[in-house]
C-alpha cells in the first residue's frame, strides 16, 4: 500500500538495469525527448537524462510514469512549476 503523509503522495523510482523504470509521486510530465524526461514529483522537479529514453505509460490519475532507454543519471531541484528563478540552471536550460 501506497504511503500517504499530510496528503503527499509517496515517491519512488524503480529501475532495472539502467532500462526500464517506474516513478510513483509524478504530478506532471513537464517534457520529454529522446535524450531528457522532466517530471514534476511530490519531492520536485526531476531530470532524467539518458539514451533512446520514452514515456511509455503514463497514469496521472495514480501519479505513475513507466519509462525506458538507457538512464544517464537523476537530477532533483526544488523548483516546483511556475516557480521562477533566474539562476536556477532548470531556468538557464529551458529558456
Amino acid at each position: 500500500m501506497e504511503e500517504v503523509h499530510n496528503n503527499v503522495k509517496s515517491h519512488r523510482i524503480i529501475l532495472n538495469n539502467r532500462g526500464a523504470g517506474t516513478i510513483t509521486g509524478v504530478n506532471a510530465v513537464i517534457s520529454f525527448d529522446p535524450n531528457e524526461i522532466l517530471l514534476e514529483t511530490e519531492q520536485g522537479m526531476l531530470l532524467i537524462k539518458g539514451k533512446d529514453l520514452n514515456v511509455t505509460r503514463l497514469t496521472l490519475e495514480k501519479g505513475e510514469v513507466e519509462t525506458d532507454g538507457k538512464v544517464d543519471s537523476f537530477t532533483y531541484s526544488d523548483i516546483k512549476t511556475g516557480q521562477r528563478d533566474e539562476s536556477s540552471i532548470f531556468n538557464r536550460l529551458f529558456k
